[in-house]
C-alpha cells in the first residue's frame, strides 16, 4: 500500500503540470466565469475527457498477485490485470466547473477509454467516470454562489469518486481473483491521491483567478492614471499637439516598441521603432486601420502582413489599433506597435481597451464643455453688450442743453458719457472685471443721472477704500441702480433716493442697491431675478440679466436677493467671495 500510493502522488505531480497548462489557456477563463454556451461546453468535454486519459494513461497496472507494473498504460492490458489511475480528478474537476452536462461528456470519453484498455474491472472504471462527472455537476449547483470552491470543500468531495469506483468493482465482480484484497489494497491511496489532486486543482483554479483580477484591475488603474494625464494633451486645440503629446505620453508609460496617433487619412505623430517609415503626414493604408474606423473596434494585429508597411526593413511586426471615438463617430486611431505577436499579453489588451474608452468619454465631456462655454460666452456677451438707447439720446440732449447755460458741467457730463461708454463698448471682450472699473462705471452713470434729475434725485454712493484684486462681471451694478431709478422712483416726485453701499466683511463683499421708491409689486416679486418679465415691466428683464451673470461666472452663492423694505420701497444685494490671492488671471482678455 505504502508504495502505491507514492506512486500515485508521483503520477499526481505529472498530472498537476498537465493541469497547470490547461489553466493558461484562454477558452478556461470562461469556465472559470460559468460563461455557458454549447460550443464552449462540447470543447471543455473534449478537453477535460482527454485530461482523463492522460491521468489512465500514467496510471498503475496491478496484477492478480497483488504486483505493481510500472509502465505506462498505452495498450489494452490482459484480463488478469487491474488499472489504477486519477482520471477520476479530471471528472470531478470537469464536473464542478462546467456543470452536469460537462462532466457527464468528459466522464463517457474517458470512460469509453477505460473500457477499451479492457483489464478486470473495465466496466466498473468505464462506468465510475460518467457517472463521476455527472455527480460532481449536480454537486457544483450548491456551490453556484461561489466563484471557486474552496479547497477544504474540494478535499471532502474528492472522498467520494474512488469510494464510488471500490463500490462498483465489490458489486461487479463477487468472485475472481480476490477483489476485495485488491480494494482493500488500492482504497486508501486511491482516496488520498483524488481528494488531494482535486483541491490542489482547486487552490490552482483561485490562484489563476486572482491573476487574472490582478491583471484587470492593473491594466484598468494604468489606464486610468493615463487618461489622467492626457487630459492637458486632449484641451489643445492643435490636432498635431494633441497627438504628439499623446503618442509621447502612452510610449513613455507604456514601454512599447512604438506608439502612432493617426486620424482618418494620416498619420500625425509616431513615437519609437520605425519612425523613419511612419513619419508625420504619411496617409494610412492598414486594412485593420480602416476596419477599426468602420466598425468603431478595436484590431488586433498578431501578423506582419495585416499591417503592411512599404519599407521591408520596418521592424514592427503586431499592432492593437484603438479608434477613438467623438460624437459617436471615430476621429482618431491609437495603434500600439510591437516587435513580436508574443508580445500581445492580456495585460496590453485590457487596457488598451480601457484606455480607448477613457479617452473617447473625456473627449466627449470635452466636447460638451467647450460647447456649453461657447454657448454661456455668446449669451454672456450678448446680455453684456445691451445699451439703453434711450438714455443715450436723453444724455446727449442734455450735454446740449447745458453747453450754454453750463459749459464745465456739459464737458463734465461729456466726459463721463464717454467713460460710461467706452465700458460698454469692452464688455464684450471681458467676462469678469476689476470692481475699481464697475464703481468707475456706476459713478458715471449716476453723475449724468443726478444731473438728469437734479434737485429731485440723490444718489448715495459707499464704498472701502480698498477694492482692488476683486472682480466682478461687468455692467452688474448699474443696472440695479437704473432699475431703482426708472421703476422704483418713477412714481416720487420730489425725495427720491438710491443708495448703494459696498460693505467688505473678512473673504466676502457685500453690494446693495436701495431706494425709497414704491418697491415691486408682491405678485411679482418671487419671479423677479429668476425669469424675464413680459414687456419689461418693473425691470423685468434688466434684473433677470444681472443675476444670470452672477450665477454663471460666480456661482448660485451669489445670486440676488430682492424683498420690499418696511420703510417703503426695495433692496437689491448680492454677495461676492473675496479670494486669498490675486486672481487677476481670472479675466478673460
Amino acid at each position: 500500500m505504502k508504495d502505491l500510493t507514492i506512486m500515485l502522488f508521483e503520477r499526481l505531480g505529472l498530472l498537476l503540470v498537465i493541469a497547470f497548462v490547461l489553466t493558461r489557456t484562454p477558452g478556461f477563463k470562461s469556465l472559470l466565469y460559468r460563461e455557458f454556451s454549447w460550443k464552449m461546453s462540447v470543447v471543455h468535454m473534449f478537453v477535460f475527457g482527454i485530461f482523463g486519459i492522460a491521468s489512465t494513461v500514467t496510471g498503475i497496472i496491478i496484477t492478480e498477485e497483488a504486483e505493481i507494473l510500472h509502465a505506462f498504460v498505452v495498450f489494452p492490458v490482459e484480463d488478469n490485470q487491474l488499472i489504477v489511475s486519477l482520471s477520476l480528478v479530471a471528472i470531478v474537476i470537469a464536473g464542478l466547473l462546467g456543470g452536469p452536462i460537462v462532466g457527464l461528456g468528459a466522464g463517457l470519453i474517458a470512460g469509453i477509454h477505460v473500457m477499451f484498455l479492457g483489464g478486470v474491472g473495465w466496466l466498473a472504471n468505464g462506468l465510475v467516470n460518467p457517472l463521476t462527472g455527472l455527480l460532481a455537476g449536480l454537486t457544483a449547483r450548491f456551490f453556484s454562489n461561489e466563484r471557486v470552491i474552496s479547497p477544504l470543500k474540494a478535499l471532502f468531495i474528492g472522498v467520494f469518486p474512488p469510494v464510488l469506483q471500490m463500490q462498483l468493482l465489490l458489486i461487479l465482480y463477487t468472485d475472481g481473483i480476490g477483489m476485495v484484497d485488491i480494494v482493500d489494497q488500492i482504497g486508501l491511496p486511491l482516496v488520498l491521491s483524488n481528494s488531494l489532486a482535486i483541491a490542489i486543482f482547486t487552490t490552482m483554479i483561485g490562484v489563476v483567478m486572482k491573476e487574472q483580477e490582478n491583471e484587470a484591475a492593473l491594466a484598468t488603474r494604468q489606464a486610468l492614471t493615463i487618461a489622467e494625464e492626457a487630459l492637458p494633451f486632449l484641451k489643445k486645440d492643435s490636432p498635431i499637439e494633441v497627438a504628439d503629446g499623446l503618442a509621447n505620453l502612452l510610449y513613455d508609460r507604456l514601454k512599447l516598441a512604438a506608439v502612432s496617433v493617426t486620424n482618418k487619412q494620416v498619420i500625425l505623430a509616431h513615437k519609437g521603432l520605425g519612425d523613419k517609415y511612419h513619419q508625420v503626414g504619411d496617409s494610412i493604408t492598414t486594412p485593420l486601420a480602416f476596419k477599426a474606423i468602420k466598425s468603431k473596434k478595436m484590431q488586433i494585429s498578431f501578423l506582419k502582413s495585416d499591417i503592411p508597411c512599404a519599407h521591408d526593413k520596418c521592424p514592427l511586426e503586431a499592432a492593437i489599433i484603438i479608434p477613438i471615438t467623438e460624437a459617436d463617430d471615430v476621429t482618431n486611431l491609437i495603434t500600439f506597435y510591437f516587435r513580436k505577436a508574443q508580445h500581445i499579453s492580456p495585460v496590453e489588451l485590457m487596457m488598451a481597451e480601457g484606455l480607448g474608452q477613457y479617452i473617447s468619454n473625456q473627449l466627449n465631456v470635452l466636447t460638451t464643455e467647450k460647447l456649453k462655454a461657447h454657448i454661456r460666452d455668446a449669451e454672456l456677451r450678448n446680455l453684456q453688450a445691451q445699451i439703453n438707447p434711450h438714455f443715450l439720446f436723453n444724455t446727449l440732449q442734455l450735454i446740449a442743453s447745458l453747453y450754454r447755460e453750463d459749459p464745465p458741467m456739459a464737458r463734465h457730463l461729456t466726459l463721463q458719457l464717454a467713460s460710461y461708454m467706452r465700458f460698454n463698448l469692452r464688455l464684450v471682450s471681458k467676462s469678469l472685471v476689476e470692481l475699481e472699473k464697475e464703481c468707475e462705471h456706476v459713478q458715471a452713470y449716476t453723475s449724468i443721472i443726478q444731473e438728469r434729475f437734479k434737485n429731485r434725485l440723490h444718489i448715495d454712493f459707499v464704498m472701502p477704500d480698498d477694492v482692488s484684486n476683486i472682480f466682478i462681471p461687468p455692467s452688474t451694478i448699474q443696472p440695479l441702480v437704473e432699475n431703482a431709478v426708472q421703476h422704483g422712483l418713477k412714481n416720487v416726485a420730489n425725495h427720491a433716493k438710491v443708495e448703494i453701499n459696498i460693505v467688505r466683511v473678512t473673504n466676502e463683499l457685500t453690494i446693495s442697491v436701495r431706494d425709497n421708491g414704491s418697491g415691486f409689486p408682491a405678485h411679482i416679486l418671487p419671479l423677479v431675478g429668476h425669469m424675464p418679465l413680459e414687456g419689461n415691466q418693473n425691470g423685468g428683464t434688466g434684473i433677470y440679466n444681472v443675476n444670470q451673470r452672477l450665477v454663471r461666472l460666480i456661482g448660485e452663492s451669489a445670486s440676488l436677493h430682492i424683498c420690499n423694505l418696511s420703510s417703503g420701497g426695495s433692496e437689491v444685494k448680492f454677495s461676492i467671495p473675496i479670494p486669498n490671492k490675486n486672481v487677476e488671471g481670472l479675466v478673460m482678455g
